[in-house]
């Protein structure tokens, strides 16, 4: 059994993944890093293992059974999990702003696809590894604004639909875990510049990871099954 606090980071080949899988290193945390796309899964591993962090490649598609039960096998081999950071997602929509955007033009498998990674996915690795985490962990569910009912408006249904979905199962499993050393939470990083939020975000990498890796590493009296944005809670 391992020493260190482990953590899992999903979708960490780049941007908040891979930033997260950073400062979780540099923290003491060994990571698992992992992603789908394999060659630049293995080359972000090897960048910070090359900066001296204690990081490790583990290929996944979260909408993948088998994928997910390699993940676990990994874990069980080291022997501990403490944090499962929930990053990686999609964007199933046509671009905003656009007439194929619309409610009304929803093709209903983009918005199977939406789900199946965006909420399918952390559902199935949720009930899988939490149990690994013996009763103490931190899972944050990387979720978005768009997600937001108190904020919804129209536009990009496969995406809101699975962020609302992700923001359920934080609930859900919050809920469930009340009377364990477990805390579950969602996390709005805000309007970041990665491939998904494009250039003209306002908030850099570095700054959207912040709040995912502060509700990574919750102290024991911290909050479970709630809705944040640079560690303040914001309406669901």
């Amino acid at each position: 059994m391992s020493d260190q606090p482990v953590a899992v980071v999903t979708g960490a080949n780049r941007g908040l993944g891979l930033e997260t899988s950073r400062r979780l290193a540099a923290l003491g945390y060994t990571v698992i890093l992992t992603a789908r796309r394999e060659p630049e899964g293995r080359a972000s591993a090897q960048v910070l293992a090359d900066a001296g962090h204690a990081v490790r490649f583990q290929p996944l598609d979260v909408t993948d059974e088998a994928s997910i039960q390699a993940l676990a096998e990994t874990v069980r081999g080291i022997g501990r999990l403490d944090v499962l950071v929930n990053n990686a997602g999609i964007v199933p929509d046509p671009k905003p702003g656009t007439e194929e955007a619309s409610v009304f033009r929803a093709d209903l498998e983009t918005v199977r696809r939406g789900m199946e990674t965006n909420a399918l996915g952390p559902l199935r690795l949720c009930q899988v590894l939490i149990p690994l985490m013996n009763g103490r962990g931190r899972v944050v569910n990387v979720s978005s604004g768009m997600g937001q009912l108190d904020e919804m408006n129209g536009c990009c249904p496969g995406y809101r639909l699975s962020k609302v979905s992700l923001n359920a199962l934080t609930r859900i499993f919050a809920d469930e875990l009340r009377e364990t050393g477990v805390k579950v939470n969602s996390v709005c990083p805000g309007w970041v510049r990665t491939n998904l939020g494009g250039e003209r975000a306002p908030l850099s990498v570095e700054e959207g990871a912040e709040g995912i890796v502060w509700a990574a590493t919750l102290p024991d009296d911290g909050p479970s099954g709630g809705f944040f944005r640079h560690g303040e809670p914001i309406p669901w």
